[in-house]
This record gives C-alpha cells, structure tokens and sequence, in this order.
C-alpha cells in the first residue's frame, strides 16, 4: 500500500519558489508534486472600487518588461496585474 505522505502535494507559499522549466514534461512532473497556496493565488491585492484606483505611468528599460511578461505569461497571469501583485506583497512585508 502506497505511504499517503508521499502521495500528497507540497504547498507553495511564493511564486519564488516555482522552478524554470527546461520542458512541458519537467513542469508537468513538477506539478504532480506541488500545489499552489490558496492563499497566492489571492495574494493580498486589496479589493477596491475601480474609482479608487488611479492610473500611473511608468517606463521600463524594454529587456525589463520583456522578461515580466515572460514571467507572467509563464504562470498565466496578466503582466500589469503580476505587476500590482508584487507591489501588493513588498508592500505588506515593509508593514
């Protein structure tokens, strides 16, 4: 009988700690360990009225945004919200 240990999936509690993949099959083979948190997948963006949100511009060097669409793409999420999600946990961890 299979140990139910070694059945169940790890928990990831940061998008830090999902790995590059060289091949759709190491991803898949990953996945078959792990699991997100609900809790990232929620991560602590504040619920607002989108009459409270203000709209700011900022430039990044093109190699830059290159490499954060690449980012979001890679965990299919929209670049500006993986953006604001990241702004959202620097934020609550400088209290």
């Amino acid at each position: 009988m299979p140990n139910s240990e070694a059945n169940e999936l790890r928990a990831l509690r940061a998008w830090s700690e999902v790995p590059a993949f060289d091949d759709a099959a190491a991803e898949a083979a990953f996945w078959l360990r792990h699991s997100l948190d609900p809790k990232l997948m929620n991560a602590s963006i504040p619920k607002s009225d989108a009459r409270e949100s203000a709209t700011v511009t900022l430039r990044f060097d093109p190699r830059m945004l290159a490499r954060i669409k690449r980012v979001a793409r890679s965990r299919y999420l929209n670049y500006q919200s993986m953006i604001k999600q990241w702004l959202a946990e620097r934020l609550e961890k400088e209290g």
